[in-house]
Formats: structure tokens, C-alpha cells, sequence
């Protein structure tokens, strides 16, 4: 009760804006120049008009109370400096404020009296976010995954409700992991989700249908990975992998992640078939996405430097893993014939001396995101990547300046609409991977990112775990956690029929 006798001693009428506790603003204070230390960092980013609140902790030590003004939405804070803002009363500012911006000011009550920091703002976009986002959530190391779940976040509210985890305890001969997940079209109910090891397989969904496929051949690398959704048609392109990792003895960056081959491969979800796409010892293809109309495919391309070693492939991959630039191409898609036109070079990053990674095309058509790093394409484990946008219409390409950091930005996902992106960063402390969200203007340009908010601020700080592979949808995944446990754990896998190659280009690619 202190903290609210000392705000009634200097307030006029109290209104209870935070769920914490009633407040006031006090009357009596002194300005001071020193900004608000603030976590999550929430100033002066735009955020959309369905966010959940974007609750923030003071750090403050000459201080013993808090409240703060949010946008005449007014609050104090719990003992240990956190603001829980009442839901009702966001949603009412948000959309009063859509298009425009509110202020934000913290007051500190100190020995001497209540001080007041330099306001920051918040911006309302018009556009809305997609409702959801799908994550992984796994620990942050590099030879375990005995529990690890995918969950899905209402970012309209602090709903989380579980899609699926696997065994808590280590469990030999059941262990699995779950790894990528994708929807298409935005639209939840139809999705696929990869299981490795154990329970292996793709489970694949069409509205209220649920199964489990394999994709295996002789003449295949492992089943698919990284895979991506046809927005208008029952396909998905993946890539098929052989991926290693090294560590480093004296280096920064504490791992290497890098491909020892890799293809595409076109998977029919409707007739459980798959095919090549591409099948080429020399070049390494990966990363596939679809253009917003699902007559293009872009993807990843990198071709082997000449090694010095040339009876150990192995060694040389390790030795040279600097030496892999991967290229951002495009081919045009028959969606009849299901044939690929010939490749037209999109992205010349290893002109550069540069590496591009993880495309995705924006719905409306206009944009295609990567990352570029120094080299190789798994950039979660690159300080220097960066998020760039290449505009579609006019050629050019910039990186996202006001939305990158100093460390790695990775794995994104746009919304349905086109003005946001969720992506992976692991600028809070260089280890565990966090969700990001973004505002993309009209002319293609990033805004400031901002935390996933959470009902308790201090939630990403205690969590250890991080945040992998966010994929927005419009919808809720209409599977309950038991429905997909059976899938995964009960069910067989359909092996899916191998039809040999694709046409790409004039003729059928060796």
C-alpha cells in the first residue's frame, strides 16, 4: 500500500488504467533530461491496433514507486517496477489513436520527490496484425532436444495455448524432434509440421484431416526441411539437407552450421507425391519460396568453391565454410504442367562477398525478404546478419536499417496484409533467440522492432528457452494438443511416391 499513499499525497483523481494497482499522476515533480530505462525497449515504435498491451518494467535505483501516463491511460507500478495495463483500456487507446500516436510518460518518485522523464510514443498503424503466431520453443544449445514444444500465441491477448510437445524427460528410442512448420495462405487449417528421429515424418492437415507422410528415396538427401507453401495450390516446395555443424576454437560466434548438399524437391500434398526440383552435387540449393501468386519459386543457390583438398570433402566444407555465398534466384512456375522455367539470378550477394538466406515474398507481391551475413545460410548463429528488402517492382534492394541490430536477424514472417513482420533476433543477449515484430510502410521500409509483448515484462529475461521459427497466421490451429499428439506418436507414415524429376529450364535438369 505505500506506493498508492504516496501517489494519492500528489494526485488529482485517480483511474485505475493498470491492472496492477489504481494510480495517479502526481501534481508536484520535477523534469529531468535522462530518459526512462525501460525493458522491453517499447519507445517510439509503431505497433498495430490488435496488439496485446505492450506492458514495460523500470529499472530505477534511487527510486521506490512508479506510475506512468499511457496515453492518458494512467497506472503505477508493482513494487519491483512493472506496468500491467488494463486490456480494456488499451484496446480503447489503441483505437482511438489509429493512424496516430500517443505519449507515454514514466514519473519516479525519488528522496527528494517525484520526478518526470522525457515522454516517448507509441504509434497505431491502421493496418492490424495476423491474430497468431506459431513458435518453437527449445533450448539454445546444439546437441539435445528432449523437450521442446510448438505453441501458438494469441497477439491480440497473452493466449498461449500448446500445438504439440514432445517427451519432458529423456526418453532413449522415443525422443523426436519438431522443427519447421508452415501454413499456406495465412490460414491455419492447412499446415504441415516435421518430425525427426523418433515418430519421424510431416504430419500435413486440410481443414479438419490429419496425416503423417514420409518423404524418403535412395535418390533423396533426407526428408524435406525448409519448406514453403504454393498460396494457391496444394504444393510445397522444400529442401532436402545434409546438415552439419562445427565450433569454433577462438571466434565470437560460437557455431557453423552449413550444409554438406542439398536439393529441392516439389512435394503434391493432395496425391502424396514428390519429385525433384533440382539434383546438383555442385550446386546447393535451398531455402524455397513461392511468389505471392504461386507462379514463381525463389531460392537459395551456392555454388562449391574449388577446394584444396580434393579427397576430403568433409575437411573442406569445415576449412572453407567462409567460402560458401549462397545466391538469391527465381524460376517461373507452370501451374498446370507443374514445370519450372529457367532461373534468373534475383540477389548477386556473393558478388559481395556475401551470403543470402531464408527469403520470403510478401503477399501483395511487391517485396522479397532475406537476410545477408558473411556467409553460409543458417544466419541464427551470424551477428552480422541483417534483414534487406528487394522491391520487386523496381529492382532495388536496401537493407531494413531501422528495424536491423547489432546481432543476427534471422528467420521472418510476413502478415497477410503486408505491413508487418515477425522475425528472430538475438540482440537482447547475443544467446537465446526472442520474436520481433515490425511495421513495413508502403514504400517498403522497416520501423523500429519491438519485443512479442507479455503479460509480465520480465518474462523473456527468466525464460530459457528461445523463440524459433514464428510464422503468423489470420486463424487459430483448429487441432487440439491431443488430436496431434496421436498424429505424431500413433499414427504410420504414408510414404509418398517418388515421380523422378521435374522439368526446369529446356530440358529435364541432370
Amino acid at each position: 500500500m505505500k506506493i498508492i499513499k504516496i501517489c494519492i499525497a500528489f494526485c488529482g483523481i485517480i483511474l485505475a488504467g493498470c491492472s496492477s494497482r489504481p494510480s495517479a499522476v502526481p501534481t508536484t515533480y520535477t523534469d529531468v533530461a535522462d530518459s526512462a530505462v525501460i525493458y522491453p525497449d517499447y519507445r517510439d515504435v509503431t505497433i498495430p491496433p490488435n496488439i496485446a498491451p505492450l506492458n514495460f518494467m523500470v529499472s530505477d535505483k534511487l527510486a521506490d514507486a512508479f506510475v506512468a501516463d499511457v496515453g492518458g491511460v494512467v497506472c503505477g507500478a508493482t513494487e519491483d517496477g512493472k506496468f500491467d495495463i488494463d486490456s480494456t483500456a488499451w484496446r480503447n487507446l489503441l483505437s482511438e489513436h489509429k493512424g496516430n500516436s500517443f505519449e507515454v510518460r514514466v514519473y519516479a518518485h525519488r528522496q527528494q520527490g517525484w520526478v518526470r522523464h522525457p515522454a516517448f510514443k507509441f504509434k497505431v498503424a491502421k493496418e492490424d496484425i495476423d491474430s497468431y503466431v506459431t513458435y518453437r520453443l527449445i533450448e539454445p544449445g546444439y546437441e539435445l532436444y528432449h523437450q521442446l514444444g510448438i505453441y501458438q500465441r494469441n497477439l491480440t491477448n497473452f493466449e498461449v495455448r500448446t500445438v504439440y510437445e514432445n517427451y519432458r524427460d529423456l526418453k532413449p528410442g522415443k525422443n523426436h524432434c519438431i522443427n519447421c512448420h508452415k501454413f499456406q495462405g495465412h490460414n491455419a487449417e492447412r499446415m504441415y509440421l516435421h518430425v525427426r528421429e523418433n515418430n519421424k515424418g510431416t504430419v500435413v492437415t486440410n481443414g479438419a484431416e490429419a496425416h503423417k507422410i514420409l518423404i524418403k528415396h535412395d535418390s533423396i538427401i533426407a526428408s524435406g526441411a525448409y519448406g514453403n507453401w504454393n498460396p494457391r495450390l496444394p504444393v510445397i516446395a522444400y529442401s532436402t539437407n545434409s546438415t552439419a555443424q562445427v565450433f569454433h576454437y577462438d571466434f565470437p560466434e560460437k557455431i557453423e552450421v552449413y550444409d554438406g548438399s542439398s536439393d529441392l524437391l516439389l512435394y503434391d500434398a493432395d496425391r502424396n507425391e514428390v519429385r525433384h526440383i533440382f539434383r546438383t552435387p555442385d550446386h546447393f540449393e535451398t531455402f524455397p519460396c513461392w511468389s505471392a501468386d504461386g507462379t514463381r519459386l525463389y531460392y537459395c543457390d551456392a555454388r562449391l568453391p574449388k577446394f584444396e583438398y580434393a579427397n576430403d570433402f568433409e575437411a573442406n566444407l569445415v576449412l572453407r565454410y567462409d567460402s560458401l555465398f549462397y545466391d538469391l534466384y527465381s524460376m517461373p512456375f507452370d501451374t498446370v504442367s507443374f514445370t519450372f522455367g529457367e532461373p534468373r539470378l534475383e540477389v548477386d550477394a556473393s558478388s559481395m562477398q556475401l551470403s543470402a538466406s531464408v527469403p520470403i515474398a510478401s503477399p501483395d507481391g511487391r517485396f522479397l525478404l532475406y537476410s545477408l551475413a558473411r556467409c553460409g545460410q543458417f544466419h541464427l548463429y551470424h551477428k552480422d546478419a541483417d534483414l534487406w528488402i528487394k522491391n520487386l517492382e523496381d529492382g532495388t534492394a536496401y537493407p531494413l536499417s531501422q528495424t536491423n541490430s547489432s546481432a543476427g536477424e534471422s528467420y521472418t514472417s510476413w502478415s497477410s496484409n503486408s505491413h508487418w513482420i515477425v522475425f528472430s533476433s538475438r540482440r537482447e543477449d547475443g544467446d537465446y533467440t526472442r520474436s520481433y515484430i515490425a511495421y513495413i510502410d508502403d514504400e517498403g521500409k522497416g520501423h523500429k522492432a519491438f519485443l512479442l509483448p507479455q503479460r509480465d515484462p520480465e518474462y523473456n529475461l527468466l525464460l530459457l528457452k528461445s523463440f524459433n521459427v514464428p510464422e503468423l497466421s489470420r486463424n487459430a490451429i483448429p487441432f487440439s494438443q491431443e488430436q496431434m499428439t496421436h498424429v505424431i506418436r500413433l499414427t504410420d507414415a504414408e510414404l509418398a511416391a517418388y515421380k523422378g524429376k521435374v522439368i526446369v529450364g529446356a530440358a529435364e535438369n541432370p
